[in-house]
């Protein structure tokens, strides 16, 4: 018996199909699939929330000094004129931060094997690339996701069978998390 379905594909193809179907699942919450695909996509999906609930407090807060570029009313920065060149002004500003344990950052390596970027668009403005916002899902999982999940023992997500699809009667589902 194997270990996962092979999906009619080749290794490659089906790890990024896998790769980007678990991606859109843990950005958007669900997705409409194959139920063949569904059942792989689920495996990956818990083993990445239940690494989330394992790690998700396992962090330190550290203060540091930070040098902050000081702006104006109109936010823009102000610079000063030295030695006949115009320099930005900084300030020197204590910032806290989250500072990974060990473990915790092994987890976050591990997960962004596995998740692809995302950037969000915009309905408004949607044509322009300025516009676009890069999603950190991994601080999602570890700050959104996972405290949800903390009291429970697995069964992060939940298939639903819609029917069978018009053209090759695949059964086709929803996939959502829990």
């Amino acid at each position: 018996m194997a270990k996962y379905r092979k999906l009619g594909r080749t290794s490659s193809q089906r790890k990024a199909l896998l790769r980007g179907q678990v991606t859109a699942l843990l950005h958007n919450g669900k997705i409409k699939t194959t139920e063949a695909k569904a059942k792989e996509i689920r495996k990956e999906t818990e083993k990445l929330i239940a690494l989330a609930v394992r790690e998700k407090d396992n962090f330190e807060e550290v203060t540091v000094k930070a040098k902050v570029a000081r702006k104006d009313k109109d936010g823009k920065r102000v610079k000063e004129v030295v030695d006949g060149k115009k320099v930005t002004v900084y300030d020197e500003v204590d910032k806290t931060i989250k500072k990974d344990n060990a473990s915790r950052l092994h987890a976050r390596r591990q997960m962004l094997k596995v998740l692809y970027p995302v950037k969000e668009v915009p309905v408004k403005n949607a044509g322009k690339k300025k516009n676009t916002k890069d999603v950190d899902l991994v601080a999602k999982l570890f700050d959104e996701i996972a405290p949800k999940y903390e009291n429970r023992n697995g069964g992060y997500t939940r298939i639903i069978k819609i029917g069978q699809r018009k053209g090759d009667a695949a059964m086709e589902v929803i996939i959502e998390l829990v």
